[in-house]
């Protein structure tokens, strides 16, 4: 199982789910997504994938959704991609635009962007935070204060050119794809989600949930991933 996180966060996001795949017997590899930009993310989970030997149940959340899409390519051992509250973009479609689609999404207006310099002086691009003060309304409203509080404070930032870069061939045309879709996710409204799961042909499951599905149901999906495991065992 190689699991992948989106912007805004870390693969510590996964340790619940993680523990529960382990406890039934899988290796889990969560690598730390670059959040760059989309060849570049996809390109070192690629490399990841790369050093794995057997079959592989590729995982993403939120942006990680589109780094597995095109990460997947060309790697026949992956035998299924399982999206949780995550983009799966078709060719040239980016993040934002798939977000900005449907109503219902409150990222753009909770966002704070903070343009950064290269060492030489150079523009090097603009990141993304959300607003410490939003953070758990809009990413992870069913989780305890405590914990939003310093998922806040340690949040790693989107690139901005990563959420706008469109995506490449993407990898659900031909490796069979999972979707859980948390139903009060205010980051990728659920129409969106289920819009582009229908497309994918993904096999589908909703359940009540904010944007993190994964931390405040990590039984949820945990299953849906042993699900995919099973299905293509």
């Amino acid at each position: 199982m190689v699991l992948v996180h989106g912007a805004f966060a870390d693969a510590s996001g996964f340790n619940d789910m993680i523990a529960r795949l382990q406890a039934a017997g899988f290796p889990v590899i969560a690598p730390a997504n670059p959040l760059r930009d989309v060849a570049g993310d996809a390109a070192y989970v690629s490399s990841v994938l790369d050093t794995v030997t057997g079959p592989v149940i590729l995982v993403g959340h939120s942006y990680g959704g589109i780094v597995i899409t095109n990460a997947a390519r060309g790697h026949d051992n992956v035998k299924a991609l399982v999206y949780l509250g995550a983009f799966a973009p078709g060719k040239g479609e980016s993040a934002l635009k798939l977000a900005e689609q449907f109503p219902g999404s409150e990222l753009g207006h909770a966002l704070l962007a903070r343009e950064y310099e290269l060492p030489d002086g150079t523009p090097g691009g603009t990141d993304g935070y959300i607003v410490a003060e939003r953070f758990r309304e809009v990413f992870a409203a069913d989780l305890p204060a405590y914990k939003t509080r310093l998922m806040a404070a340690t949040q790693r930032p989107g690139s901005v050119t990563g959420l706008s870069d469109g995506s490449g061939d993407p990898a659900w045309k031909t490796i069979p794809s999972w979707y859980l879709i948390p139903t009060q996710d205010k980051v990728i409204p659920p129409a969106a989600q289920r819009f582009i799961a229908k497309r994918a042909g993904s096999t589908v499951r909703e359940i009540h949930s904010s944007h993190v599905v994964m931390m405040s149901h990590p039984d949820a999906a945990a299953a849906v991933v042993l699900s995919a495991y099973a299905a293509t065992r």
